[in-house]
């Protein structure tokens, strides 16, 4: 029989406010499980506004455990309505040792992995470096790019700048990952022209989709919506361009929403991956033997 999973995805727009942010992703959440989602995605940083917008070390104080206050009310949501749900939070993992994590709740078994963000970028109006250290690298230990097991499927997790690296889904691809997830928070810096805006909203859209296509498996977009001003009132702000997306295992286009909040669910045939990789066999003819300077930053 076709292995078939009701995806669903919530793209939202999210406030300084925890309490109206988390409220706005419950609401999405419940929404999709009552149309049958089993899994349900949320977008990068979805119970904050986008605070690396700026530097200001009074922000590590939205910083909480994954056992914490957020943690614990997804985990609920997962449990009462009986799905797998991939959040994300600002994780305070020590003193001085903060990630940008994404959780995965499985039912009622709780949280059953996670995935700290491995490429953290550090341009205007992403500051992220400032606030994130970047995940750990131990295969033994399940940690850096390493697919989730749940009772869906094994999930290739990565966020948000990790989208534009293709090293980074093929790792989860080799690691027998079912569908690859990206938790994003991306948009428009407002002075920009229509033109430029558009270049960059495709180019996140297809280096995405290229995913799909170079490793057989869908892809799961979530971003966030609405402007959302910079604080520190050094720049104007970010314009959250949506545009959440689940694509098939050819890249093909299964649903993409607008600019506005939104809602998406998709019914993926999960065995189709391996009759695309039957006819394109991309695995199969890697010249492993003649990539060794992958490894490489540069090769001068």
């Amino acid at each position: 029989m076709t292995r078939t999973l009701k995806v669903g995805l919530v793209q939202q727009p999210a406030w300084p406010d925890k309490e109206r942010s988390l409220a706005e992703s419950e609401a999405g959440i419940r929404e999709l499980a009552a149309a049958g989602a089993e899994l349900v995605v949320l977008q990068e940083l979805h119970a904050t506004h986008y605070f690396c917008q700026y530097e200001d070390v009074e922000l590590f104080d939205l910083a909480e455990p994954l056992d914490g206050p957020t943690g614990l009310r997804l985990a609920g949501l997962a449990a009462e309505l009986g799905i797998v749900l991939l959040g994300s939070l600002f994780e305070r993992r020590a003193p001085g040792v903060y990630h940008n994590t994404a959780v995965v709740y499985d039912r009622e078994r709780g949280r059953v992995g996670h995935y700290r963000k491995m490429h953290i970028p550090d341009d205007p109006g992403f500051y992220e470096k400032f606030y994130f250290t970047p995940g750990d690298h131990d295969a033994d230990r399940g940690q850096g790019f390493q697919p989730i097991d749940t009772s869906v499927g094994r999930l290739g997790v990565l966020v948000c700048w990790d989208q534009w690296y293709p090293e980074a889904a093929r790792l989860m691809a080799m690691a027998g990952a079912e569908l690859l997830l990206y938790p994003t928070a991306i948009g428009w810096h407002p002075p920009d022209d229509a033109d430029e805006k558009a270049r960059q909203k495709d180019a996140w859209t297809l280096i995405q989709r290229s995913h799909a296509v170079a490793n057989g498996l869908p892809v799961v977009a979530a971003n966030r919506v609405g402007h959302e001003p910079d604080h520190s009132g050094v720049s104007p702000g970010i314009d959250f361009w949506g545009g959440s997306f689940i694509c098939g295992p050819q890249g093909e286009l299964l649903a993409h929403a607008g600019e506005e909040a939104e809602r998406l669910l998709v019914t993926l045939d999960l065995d189709r991956g391996e009759d695309i990789r039957r006819i394109w066999p991309y695995l199969r003819d890697r010249r492993i033997d003649a990539y060794g300077d992958l490894t490489r930053r540069y090769r001068d």
